[in-house]
């Protein structure tokens, strides 16, 4: 908890006075973190059974006066998409916080609008280290794609394929070290060796997370996906996410989720499903004339699927396995 303290205790500066809404499931660290953090300061934990009917969730966060929401994008995505917000007094809400996975800069924009009086920030962990990074707020509109520069009390750095340190201006898998890295998979070996390799010192291991980033000169870390998510396309290698926020830049859409299928001339093809925002009439052609004209061509999905929800798991990650 120490190793968390400036992020939840001092960049949020959670307070006594503070009434925090969590409707992420408890058994997600993600939520479970943010309840562990209410407690210890001695705030107030409003707890949501689900964010399945968002409007319930709005009404509760106006009538308990709620101060600071953790959520993901899919919530986030929902929320936009909400008719008369406007009518709910949220003023006191001062903090809400993105997790889970990346935010676009659409829905950036669009959470933004919806909630003028909180402070957005953006983050990132995973279960085995818990936070690893997140962005000071004044930094948003500097640079809104970054989840920041890391935790105080770790040392991270991207690597390549064959695991050497790469320098600032790289994409590689994101390695880190620190206290708050764990022990290993519970009865699975196999899985722990391959996530965790040793470390500097006697005894430690760093945790290698799967997830590919970017940094920019200055050593500001950037999402780009998953390992296993890249599609590699007619030997190019594509980032869903990087489709997803062109297609989400995209009015009347409400969310998207890109996935690699196989095809026989390219190896993988680009494949986007689409949630359509309510009333809005999209065909297959706008979305990938759309994204032609913000992407290179062969980032273009070549495939266009409209679902009324993308499937999810109980967290609220898109899961993309099943829609591949």
């Amino acid at each position: 908890a120490g190793l968390h303290q400036p992020v939840h205790s001092g960049s949020l500066r959670t307070r006594e006075d503070d009434v925090v809404q969590c409707a992420l499931p408890l058994a997600f660290s993600y939520g479970l973190h943010h309840a562990i953090m209410t407690i210890r300061v001695g705030a107030t934990l409003v707890i949501e059974r689900s964010f399945v009917f968002p409007i319930k969730v709005i009404e509760r966060m106006a009538s308990e006066r709620v101060t600071m929401f953790p959520g993901v994008p899919t919530m986030y995505a929902q929320l936009c998409d909400l008719e008369g917000i406007d009518r709910f007094d949220l003023s006191a809400l001062r903090i809400v916080t993105n997790a889970g996975a990346g935010i676009t800069k659409p829905h950036i924009n669009r959470l933004r609008a919806k909630l003028p009086h909180a402070t957005l920030y953006s983050m990132y962990g995973l279960t085995e280290c818990k936070r690893v990074t997140y962005l000071p707020p004044e930094q948003l509109d500097v640079r809104p794609m970054s989840v920041g520069r890391g935790m105080p009390n770790q040392e991270h750095w991207l690597v390549d394929e064959e695991g050497r340190r790469l320098p600032n201006g790289s994409t590689g898998e994101l390695v880190v070290r620190g206290a708050h890295v764990m022990l290993g998979y519970w009865e699975n070996p196999a899985e722990t060796a391959r996530a965790l390799t040793p470390g500097p010192l006697p005894g430690e291991h760093v945790l290698h997370t799967g997830d590919i980033f970017r940094t920019d000169e200055e050593g500001w870390l950037y999402y780009v996906a998953r390992r296993d998510d890249i599609i590699k396309c007619g030997g190019e290698k594509v980032s869903p996410r990087e489709v997803e926020n062109a297609i989400d830049s995209l009015p009347g859409v409400r969310e998207s989720a890109v996935v690699g299928v196989p095809d026989p001339r390219l190896g993988s093809a680009v494949k986007a499903f689409v949630v359509p925002a309510k009333g809005a009439t999209l065909t297959e052609r706008d979305v990938i004339r759309h994204c032609h004209k913000h992407l290179e061509s062969f980032k273009a999905p070549r495939q266009v699927v409209f679902l009324e929800e993308l499937p999810k798991t109980d967290s609220g990650k898109v899961l993309k396995k099943s829609l591949a």
